[in-house]
Parts: structure tokens; sequence; C-alpha cells
């Protein structure tokens, strides 16, 4: 496992790291999970991440049982504030009585006395920019938490949270997690750029397009019976139903078998393109089970050259594909 600092912090986290948005959704059976995170860990993941809205809130649950029963320097925990947690007006949001009240039950739901990273899941444009940074920035100084950022966020947000810090001279983001994938490359005109210069770390999710960069979808064919296609979960800033579609998975078939070309899998190839920009500090998985964890990992360390860089564009050009991505909390 090849390791990276989060941003311009000291702050070293694995480049392959696991999430839990659609893993950890039963929350009657610890076991499957239990599994899978103590595979990461014995493959060298030490990034892991959650929010309150996950499983409405079960997520953290699970993440907090399992990871209680290893060393707590040994792992960096990540989670969100956003999402409702209940039906009254202040329940939501990133208003300062929102955050304070969710980090201290996101606290004891991961059994933890401290967040490592601790994200705004969307924008609110219902809170002054300065009040939900100010919150953050006490946050930091109390010690609930060690590091903030930003999630779902455009750059022109971004850039504005960075005015306020500076004017005020705040704790600054460390951190943004946006959607980022071959078929998905909405950050790199913008986002990447202004992050990169202003030392915020890209932990980026879907980077295997929610399973369609795994090929396990192929063109005219029904999807698999437990693939994430017939999970009414599977929902975002990109649907996955926006890849399944048959000059795209046309184009991830050739992908494929350029993948194999190199000796290497798909999902192999599809995680290396992610980390082959050092400001991605980490690509993060889901899995459903343990062996997805072992497939995953081996991305880790890929470098691949710039011959290979070039034939994985012109594939990619050849497509013409845009995918609309969404900004806005669905």
């Amino acid at each position: 496992m090849q390791y990276r600092n989060l941003g311009k912090s000291g702050l070293k986290v694995s480049d392959i790291s696991l999430g839990s948005w659609i893993s950890f959704n039963d929350s009657s059976n610890i076991e499957l999970p239990k599994a899978i995170i103590n595979k990461a860990i014995e493959c060298g993941i030490n990034l892991f991440d959650t929010s309150d809205g996950y499983n409405a809130g079960h997520a953290e649950v699970i993440l907090g049982e399992v990871l209680a029963e290893h060393p707590r320097d040994s792992y960096v925990i990540s989670t969100k504030v956003f999402f409702p947690s209940g039906g009254g007006p202040n329940d939501r949001g990133l208003s300062r009585k929102h955050i304070f009240s969710q980090l201290h039950k996101s606290l004891k739901k991961l059994k933890t006395d401290y967040i490592d990273l601790y994200l705004c899941h969307w924008y609110d444009n219902q809170t002054p920019l300065e009040e939900t940074l100010r919150a953050m920035d006490d946050l930091v100084r109390q010690g609930h938490i060690l590091y903030y950022g930003v999630s779902n966020w455009t750059a022109a947000q971004i850039s504005d949270g960075m005015r306020v810090i500076d004017k005020y001279r705040l704790y600054p983001i460390i951190a943004n997690q946006p959607s980022y994938n071959m078929l998905d490359r909405y950050i790199e005109k913008e986002t990447l750029p202004l992050c990169g210069n202003r030392g915020i770390g890209q932990i980026v999710y879907s980077p295997l397009a929610q399973g369609v960069l795994t090929g396990k979808y192929l063109p005219g064919v029904d999807y698999p019976k437990d693939s994430r296609a017939n999970n009414p979960l599977a929902r975002g800033a990109v649907s996955i139903f926006d890849y399944l579609k048959d000059d795209i998975l046309i184009t991830v078939k050739k992908l494929s078998d350029f993948a194999s070309e190199l000796g290497i899998s798909l999902i192999e190839l599809s995680l290396a393109w992610v980390l082959r920009d050092k400001r991605v500090s980490s690509a993060l998985i889901g899995a459903s089970n343990p062996k997805q964890i072992e497939a995953n990992i081996k991305a880790s360390g890929i470098s691949l050259s710039d011959e290979a860089l070039s034939i994985i564009e012109n594939i990619l050009d050849e497509g013409h594909h845009i995918i609309k991505h969404n900004i806005e909390p669905w």
C-alpha cells in the first residue's frame, strides 16, 4: 500500500481508501462489514469514510463498532454533515447549530473522542459561509476534529470559502471529496487547479464509476442481479444509469481490452489512472465482500506510462462522452 499526504497537511492516508455509502446498509449483520473492514486494515488501508447520512446514521455505528477493536492512532476516520437528521427546522444543513449537534452524535456512534476529517457533505446556500467555516475552525481549535474539508462543492464555492478563510485567518480547508473517474472528469477544468494551488487534497469517490469500470456491465446485456444498478440507493451527484449507455459501455470494453494488453485488470487500470494525478490523495472504493478489497488494492503503486495514458486518452476521446454532473443536493 502506498500513502500520500492529504493536501498540504502532514496527514498520511492510503492512496486506496474504503467508503461506506452503500456497503454498510444492513444494520442487522455486522459480520460482513467487519470482515470487509478488517481485510482493508490487513491490506494497509488506513482511511475510512462515512457520513451521518449513510443508512440513516447506521453506517457510522457499524464502522465505529469494528474500528473500536483497533488502536485509534492506526486509522483515519472521515465523516460528513449536511443531510436531515430529523424533522425540525434546524435538523439539516451547515448551520453552527446543526454542525455541532451532529458532530457530537457522530462521535458517539463512531466510539471516538475526535474525528480526523470532518466534511461539509454539500454546499448550504441557506447558511452564511462565514458561519459554517467559523464553526469548523472552532471544532479544530477545540480538538473535536483534526482537519476539515468539503464534498460536492463547485470550484467557485471552494474559492469563496478560501476567501473567507483568508480574511478571518481560519483553519484552512484541507480536503475535497468529489466524484472523479475516466468517465466523469468535471473537476479537471477548475477544481483540480484551484485545489492544487491551495494545497487541498482530493479524496475522490466513484473512481470505478459506481462499478461500471469493473467491466461487469456489457452493452445489450441485462444487469447482474446483485449489481448496484439494481440497488435503489444507487443515486447521487451522478446516477449509475448515466453511465449505463451502450456507447459508454462500448468504450469501457475497449478500456478493458487495453488493460488486458498491459497485464492488469480494468479495476487496476481505472484506479491507477485516477491516482496518476498527485493532487489526488486517495481513491475511495466501496466493497460488498473482502475479495473486492484485494482486487482494488492491487492498483496501489501501479504507474501508467505516458504511452499508456495517451492510448487511454484516445479511447476516451473516441467515445465523446459527457457525463452531466449535478452539484445540487438530491
